[in-house]
């Protein structure tokens, strides 16, 4: 299958029209703070300022982004995150997944795939929808669960609740990807608790990897992914785990319609990097950050989760 393609220029967002503070997720979403001394209206009044304040940054850099609002009808606080149920790829496949938190399974839309044929003009030639796995209870989170090398064909992944082994394995054979797999952890409360998706504390780009390796306890399984990140030749920014609290692993590097490379963070994330960070970041890619405050307190999710990658061939 042909997906080695490690950067797009193009965006999938979904503009939110009932975003707040999600109980079902806040489970296992150590990120998520419920704002109680805020209204609703006002969180989501904040949250779409927001939206479309990065999607407008996003567009004055040069990035096409796509953004199709949220429907009112249903119940879907989450909806601003996209990249979780749907992925898009170089041949034409489109790939739905199964969701931990039954109220993000109302997210998937298949108005927004006749969209994107329609009015956008990408070709979809396939799908596959591994959502049916709720009923055996196994999910896998899109590229929230995996973090993936397109052009070494590498999956990486950290074990939880929202990320079955068999259902990454089933993904990397259909695929064509080597699933790497680790365990890594936060300390919560006085204890240490699994990281929830991998794309919180990893990033992979063309020529870097940013990568939380302190999340990961095992000394030996630390090496282990370092070693695999350092022989596809990337180099590795570290972040501690407190930079991650603070979505520093959270980026998505993309390229712009003049193919140059950009790495898509919040403030947040650029507030905590350290100059060095910056100037190893800096050696490879532009940087571009956005105010997410309300979205990353609420939700427990930053920058990439807000971009779905399109990677369709135009028909």
């Amino acid at each position: 299958m042909k997906d080695n393609q490690q950067l797009t220029d193009t965006i999938l967002m979904i503009r939110p029209v009932k975003f707040g503070y999600n109980v079902e997720t806040a489970e296992n979403n150590h990120y998520q703070r419920e704002l109680s001394e805020v209204a609703p209206a006002e969180i989501q009044n904040r949250a779409l300022s927001e939206f479309n304040q990065f999607v407008d940054t996003l567009t004055q850099r040069g990035v096409k982004v796509i953004a199709i609002d949220d429907t009112a009808e249903k119940e879907t606080p989450d909806s601003i995150f996209p990249n979780n149920w749907i992925s898009f790829h170089q041949d034409g496949t489109v790939v739905t997944y199964p969701m931990w938190a039954p109220n993000r399974r109302k997210e998937r839309r298949d108005d927004i795939l006749s969209a994107l044929i329609k009015e956008h003009g990408y070709a979809i030639r396939r799908k596959i929808d591994y959502s049916y796995f709720e009923v055996e209870e196994k999910f896998l989170e899109g590229t929230g669960s995996m973090v993936l090398d397109r052009k070494n064909r590498i999956a990486y992944a950290c074990v939880s609740p929202r990320t079955h082994l068999h259902l990454l394995s089933e993904f990397c054979q259909e695929f064509g990807y080597r699933p790497i797999v680790f365990i890594a952890s936060q300390m919560i409360d006085g204890g240490f608790a699994e990281i929830y998706h991998t794309n919180v504390m990893m990033s992979i780009g063309e020529d870097f990897a940013i990568f939380c390796a302190d999340a990961l306890k095992n000394t030996w399984e630390q090496k282990d992914i370092i070693n695999i990140i350092r022989d596809t030749g990337k180099e590795i920014v570290y972040i501690s785990e407190d930079q991650c609290n603070h979505f520093a692993g959270n980026m998505l590097q993309v390229k712009n319609q003049q193919g140059e490379r950009i790495l898509v963070m919040s403030e947040q994330a650029h507030q905590s990097l350290l100059p060095e960070q910056i100037s190893q970041i800096k050696k490879y890619t532009d940087i571009v950050c956005s105010p997410l405050s309300t979205i990353e307190a609420c939700g427990g999710g930053s920058a990439r989760c807000m971009m779905a990658e399109i990677f369709l061939p135009e028909s």
